[in-house]
């Protein structure tokens, strides 16, 4: 069901069902990926611009769970649920999305982590179950705009917080 090995193979059957965002952050891997570590880190950044979390569970780790809400700027809340699939410090996350445990509609996400001089090079690489559910992320709740606000959101807080620990 994953989409990482063999990526041409796998590109290729699922071009229509994903959605790819990228971001560089001036600032080493491990602290990029410390950034997903810890709800006092994914707090502070997690989500397009205007939006907030509030977590009710959280534990990192293969198989562990993040439930939280998205709280959006015009007062909707969105809740959220993560299952952790996969941890490859400081390289990957793998992990399972949807809206609850039992969500039919859940999606797989992979985040990668390539060092890139002293900067990182983060990608979000999502594959949905269906087009039809990819095309509705991207239509009706901006999954593009957003994954690129939520990276850009992470490159502030991580390069915040190296300047943080120089000073």
């Amino acid at each position: 069901m994953s989409s990482t090995g063999g990526q041409d193979a796998a590109s290729t059957k699922t071009a229509d069902r994903e959605v790819v965002v990228s971001r560089l952050v001036a600032a080493r891997r491990e602290a990029v990926f410390e950034a997903f570590t810890a709800v006092r880190h994914l707090s502070r950044w997690w989500g397009p611009d205007g939006f907030t979390t509030t977590t009710a569970a959280f534990e990192f780790r293969v198989g562990g769970v993040w439930e939280f809400v998205m709280h959006g700027p015009d007062g909707t809340d969105y809740p959220e649920w993560i299952r952790w699939t996969a941890i490859d410090p400081p390289s990957r996350i793998a992990m399972l999305h949807g809206e609850r445990a039992d969500d039919p509609d859940a999606f797989e996400s992979v985040l990668t982590f390539e060092e890139v001089g002293d900067s990182t090079q983060v990608e979000l690489h999502t594959v949905f179950t269906t087009k039809a559910l990819r095309d509705r992320a991207v239509d009706q709740f901006g999954a593009v705009e957003g994954g690129r606000q939520t990276l850009g959101n992470l490159a502030d807080y991580v390069t915040g917080m190296a300047d943080e620990g120089a000073g």
